[in-house]
């Protein structure tokens, strides 16, 4: 999406289009000028990264057909019309059409800038939430989330894809910030209930009353359709489960008794449960947390997400990832990092996983613009208690090939996958850097 989106203007006069255009751009709005509705029509669709002002009154097709025929593609899209001294009610029956506003002539052109950048900011808003629904439906886009090449991550693919076609209740078990919720959505975008309703409720955060309104009924809100109610296939994902009361987790059963009588056998359940544990599975499993016929309902398969220790060779290129996506948003040089850096990274106990990583690449790129702590200092900094974690015992072979192929990888990027250049900066000969790209799974496709 680009940074700023246009205004597309639709007017038949064209020193109206020519002044709304000028006007709009010199307040930082890009336009795009159409003469008729028709024009307009053939360029602007349902995804169309911008809004719309158009006359009212135009030969052939006028504004409010027009916001009839948008509407029909993209009833979120926003039109804002002008309107005559005597088109007012006009303007009244457009808006109850949809219309995002309108504006009469003579107008105030800081006015018209103002409607059109609140319209921008409604249209981006409808834009990145379909963008996120259609990431979150794309399973492909998920399992890419799952960033890593370790047998551990390997195995973790293979597991999601495999459960994800099958039709029974899951849990999810691992330690805190090893990215179970991702787990439960690429489960969900990767099967066979992909674009269908993915519901998510943290059974830590809701009270009882707010639970059962959301699992079974009735809701105060209109808004709201209790999940176990639903008519179409859907998944759900229950956050911390082992926290569900005893009272919850009996109706629970229940439900799930009723549902499945009513299922016929080779009938796809309507509901699918996907249970995470939370965090102090450690202490408590849950089978001890839940009433033993709802953990056997739930557990009809299991997956581990795979702790950040397990996964040795991953933490060099996550941290690599992190920290370029932390330098653009920062407007920073990306992040070199010295052997001793990766050394570092790869002892460290990484009590907090995934999300202990993403934190500290943060930390460091905003420390590098200071040229302050070094990656070490960072590690010893943190509050993060690592009593309870074991750091894996890696071969020295494992980090030194880890630390290589971080090498290669930012010199691919660096360089936008230009062999030669990389093979300058490393001093590597041609057929030992494609040996060593093949070994460690960088395909040039992937930086040009």
């Amino acid at each position: 999406m680009p940074e700023t989106l246009k205004v597309a203007i639709v007017d038949d006069e064209t020193h109206m289009r020519d002044s709304i255009s000028q006007w709009l751009e010199l307040t930082g709005l890009p336009t795009v000028c159409f003469e008729n509705a028709e024009a307009a029509l053939a360029k602007v669709g349902s995804d169309f990264e911008g809004v719309v002002i158009s006359d009212i009154r135009m030969p052939g097709m006028g504004g409010m057909a027009m916001l009839k025929r948008l509407h029909m593609q993209d009833p979120a899209l926003p039109v804002i019309l002008i309107t005559g001294h005597g088109d007012v009610q006009m303007a009244v029956e457009a808006m109850q059409y949809g219309a995002y506003d309108f504006i009469e002539k003579p107008f105030d052109p800081d006015r018209l800038a103002d409607l059109a950048k609140r319209a921008i900011a409604a249209r981006r808003l409808t834009l990145d939430n379909r963008a996120l629904r259609r990431e979150l439906s794309d399973g492909t886009v998920l399992l890419r989330k799952l960033i890593g090449s370790s047998p551990a991550i390997e195995k973790l693919r293979e597991e999601i894809l495999d459960i994800s076609f099958a039709d029974g209740n899951v849990i999810i078990h691992g330690e805190t910030g090893t990215g179970k919720s991702l787990i439960a959505s690429a489960i969900h975008a990767c099967g066979p209930r992909q674009g269908k309703a993915f519901v998510t409720l943290n059974c830590a955060a809701l009270n009882e009353d707010e639970m059962a309104q959301r699992l079974f009924g009735p809701s105060d809100s209109a808004e709201i359709k209790p999940v176990m109610l639903n008519t179409e296939p859907c998944t759900l994902c229950l956050e911390n489960v082992g926290a569900l009361s005893s009272v919850m987790q009996a109706r629970l059963v229940t439900i799930l008794e009723t549902l499945d009588a009513e299922t016929t056998e080779g009938e796809t359940a309507r509901v699918r449960i996907i249970a995470v544990a939370g965090h102090d599975e450690q202490a408590k499993p849950l089978s001890e947390s839940l009433r033993q016929d709802l953990f056997f309902r739930l557990s009809s398969m299991e997956i581990t997400a795979p702790t950040l220790r397990e996964r040795g060779e991953d933490i060099l290129e996550l941290f690599t990832r992190f920290t370029q996506i932390f330098a653009e948003e920062y407007g920073c040089d990306p992040l070199e990092i010295s052997a001793a850096d990766a050394a570092n990274l790869l002892s460290a106990p990484w009590p907090g996983n995934i999300r202990q990583l993403f934190n500290l690449a943060e930390r460091a790129v905003l420390q590098s613009r200071h040229g302050a702590e070094t990656v070490a200092q960072l590690l010893a900094s943190e509050t993060v208690s690592a009593e309870n974690s074991t750091c894996e015992k890696k071969p020295l072979k494992e980090h030194v090939e880890a630390f290589e192929r971080m090498l290669i990888d930012n010199a691919l990027r660096r360089h936008t996958g230009s062999v030669s250049k990389v093979m300058e900066e490393l001093a590597l000969p041609r057929r030992t850097l494609n040996e060593k790209m093949a070994k460690y799974g960088l395909s040039r496709a992937d930086y040009l």
